[in-house]
């Protein structure tokens, strides 16, 4: 184990000996931190914390803090981190607030310098969160998803699998898998690079984009949309955004084009 002379580490914390923790970091009583963890300077590792191997975390970055909650009640309550992720500078992520609860972060996620992931949040795995993108409260976030700079995003949203948001957008509605957002809560297009890139086939990149036709551009309503996708048997990529927005509890961002862009 390579821990720093100048940081602080509870007796009470449990720590695999391949951990590496640099000057000045804190971690406090009731960690686990497993193998092959980087904990690099003045970053500071709050009460019940759990971190999978792997993972790195950067200068001053802050985690398993207090909710930024009122109707917290300093009950027991976790944040647990999963395998090989990026946390970069000042990167600030908060435990549940409800005893017993946690917020999760899945594997292989990248979360860059100044991202804030609020209580009881849950992200998937190789999500991407850019500088300044801030999560409030039990948002949700599937696979893949791309969260551009300074975005700033409603409690209790869901961000689909392989959505694009763009940077300085605001979102307060679901965003389904597979789509593009930018500017207040509007989709724009289906995340065609992103898809290209995960190596998506040319047969499920179609039905994804007759599906956000149906469902967009056509007239119909949401449900009228989601009945006629499913006449076709579509396959389970888009099974899977038809299901997004069945479970959609704050309902879906709308379809917003301005000529020209």
């Amino acid at each position: 184990m390579s821990i720093h002379p100048t940081a602080i580490v509870s007796k009470h914390a449990e720590i695999d000996p391949s951990v590496e923790i640099g000057p000045y970091a804190i971690v406090e009583d009731d960690v686990k931190i497993s193998k092959n963890v980087k904990i690099y300077a003045r970053a500071y590792i709050c009460r019940n914390t759990r971190i999978d191997e792997g993972t790195q975390v950067h200068m001053g970055a802050v985690l398993g803090h207090l909710p930024q909650d009122l109707a917290f009640k300093d009950k027991e309550t976790y944040l647990k981190i999963g395998k090989r992720n990026i946390i970069r500078e000042y990167v600030t992520i908060h435990r549940g607030t409800k005893e017993g609860t946690a917020t999760e972060i899945g594997d292989e996620n990248f979360l860059m310098a100044l991202s804030h992931i609020g209580h009881n949040c849950v992200l998937g795995n190789k999500v991407i969160l850019a500088n300044g993108a801030l999560l409030a409260g039990y948002v949700s976030v599937e696979d893949q998803a791309f969260i551009s700079g300074n975005v700033v995003v409603h409690q209790f949203c869901s961000i689909g699998k392989l959505a694009l948001i763009g940077g300085f957008s605001g979102v307060n509605k679901d965003v389904p898998p597979y789509m593009t957002v930018r500017g207040p809560s509007s989709i724009r297009a289906i995340n065609l690079i992103g898809l290209r890139r995960a190596g998506y086939g040319r047969n499920a990149i179609n039905e994804i984009k007759q599906a956000f036709k149906l469902i967009y551009r056509c007239g119909l309503n949401t449900n009228q949309a989601v009945e006629k996708i499913l006449e076709d048997n579509p396959g389970k990529e888009v099974k899977h955004l038809v299901e997004f927005i069945k479970d959609s509890k704050r309902g879906i961002c709308k379809y917003r084009f301005t000529p020209g862009e």
